[in-house]
């Protein structure tokens, strides 16, 4: 069945978690192996994901949802473009064509840089498709939905200079938040929450309850167990614990870049499906950042190096955490929340399970974690913020609660997703 139409008639089975989704085997497949054989070529999916992942990368602009933007635009176009593919003999090369066609013209678009080796992807894919109608208008197919979806994202407030919109801080007190050592950067990621979503309502949809009063027990259990573990110079943390810390301090969106393609890859899905697959998962995580946002500056907490510093519980004027605090508020993590909406999708999609699969990160040179589960990833990112003395728990917990809520929410409106937008 395919992945939109198996959306379509479980809304109710989304709306009581992913887990019950996942029950109906036959509808969504677990990613439990890989799909092609060791060595066949990659899919015109993966070849494009690999392409956007370069691109990416090699064009980053200095806000991460701004670069999740030109992931969900581009497989946005490329899902609405397969799903106008005729049936008949000539659908594959057509949906090959569209997926090329899409993702080259949005790339195109926002990293023009970077024309000439997204022409050559092009050329290299339009290679392998036999000349003829399907082609041609699977091509044409892609250009259309391209120039559509990015017509209809301008103006949506994701550009760097719009996200980190001037943010005035309140005077200092007792919880609110003030710029961190070291540097004590201005606030960024403010004006994320003036941002479009894709699928979200508004802004503050799922927008969090306050975090614990500063008198309450799991306040002060909160903060002990970051001063404790999160020190730069902790005698508890653990060799392993540390290095947890080390490996996901990293951008998220770069973090999840090869367990997504871990999942598009061991799944038997159409290509029409794993490129809505991607649409979905990015379009939610530009969301969740957004929400996350909202959450952030609505309740302005301060980050623990701040409580600890200055805070009337053990101050400590000296203690620094492992990392250094990111120029925000505390509550929720962006990590978290980022994790908690990839693990709703991901889980619904490609099943809560997989074989073990194994990757780096550029904040832990050398080392490589190996995965069995997308909530594995969740909880190793809610254990490294609070390591990395940067977090409170309650923030990493909310933040998995807000993003798997958002999360959710996509998975039931993903057919809002793939027409006008």
């Amino acid at each position: 069945m395919p992945l939109t139409s198996a959306l379509r008639i479980r809304p109710a089975l989304l709306a009581a978690g992913s887990a019950a989704l996942l029950a109906v085997t036959a509808a969504v497949p677990s990613a439990a192996a890989p799909a092609k054989a060791p060595g066949a070529a990659p899919g015109v999916v993966l070849e494009w994901y690999d392409t956007t992942a370069r691109t990416v990368a090699a064009t980053a602009a200095p806000t991460q949802i701004t670069n999740s933007r030109t992931w969900a635009i581009s497989w946005i176009a490329a899902a609405r473009a397969t799903r106008e593919a005729p049936a008949g003999p000539g659908r594959a090369g057509f949906q090959d064509a569209a997926v090329a066609s899409a993702v080259h013209d949005v790339l195109v678009a926002l990293a023009p840089a970077r024309r000439a080796e997204l022409d050559a992807a092009l050329a290299a894919t339009l290679g392998r498709v036999p000349d003829g109608a399907a082609q041609d208008q699977g091509v044409a197919a892609g250009a259309r939905q391209a120039g559509a979806v990015l017509a209809s994202r301008a103006g949506d407030g994701l550009d760097p200079a719009s996200v980190n919109a001037p943010f005035a801080v309140p005077p200092a007190a007792p919880g609110v938040w003030q710029p961190t050592p070291d540097g004590y950067a201005p606030a960024v990621q403010y004006g994320n929450r003036l941002a479009r979503p894709f699928l979200l309502e508004r802004a503050d949809q799922f927008r969090l309850g306050p975090p614990p009063a500063l008198d309450s027990r799991r306040y002060r259990t909160d903060l002990a167990e970051v001063r404790a573990y999160g020190a730069a110079d902790s005698a508890v943390r653990t060799p392993r614990q540390t290095e947890t810390a080390k490996f996901w301090f990293g951008s998220s969106l770069t973090l999840y870049t090869e367990p997504l393609r871990v999942a598009v890859a061991r799944s038997h899905r159409s290509t029409a499906d794993q490129a809505a697959l991607l649409a979905l998962f990015h379009a939610a995580e530009v969301d969740t950042q957004i929400a996350t946002s909202d959450s952030k500056y609505t309740y302005l907490r301060w980050r623990p190096v701040t409580a600890i510093r200055t805070g009337s519980l053990g101050t400590d004027p000296a203690w620094t955490p492992l990392h250094q605090t990111p120029a925000h508020p505390d509550y929720p993590s962006g990590h978290a929340t980022y994790a908690g909406a990839a693990q709703a999708v991901l889980d619904a999609l490609a099943g809560p399970v997989t074989a073990p699969f194994g990757f780096t990160s550029d904040t832990a040179p050398g080392v490589r974690r190996t995965y069995t589960s997308w909530r594995q990833l969740t909880q190793d990112n809610v254990d490294a913020r609070v390591f990395s003395g940067i977090h409170s728990r309650t923030a990493d917990e909310a933040g998995v609660e807000l993003g798997g809520a958002v999360g959710r929410y996509a998975l039931r409106n993903a057919d809002r997703l793939f027409g006008e937008l």
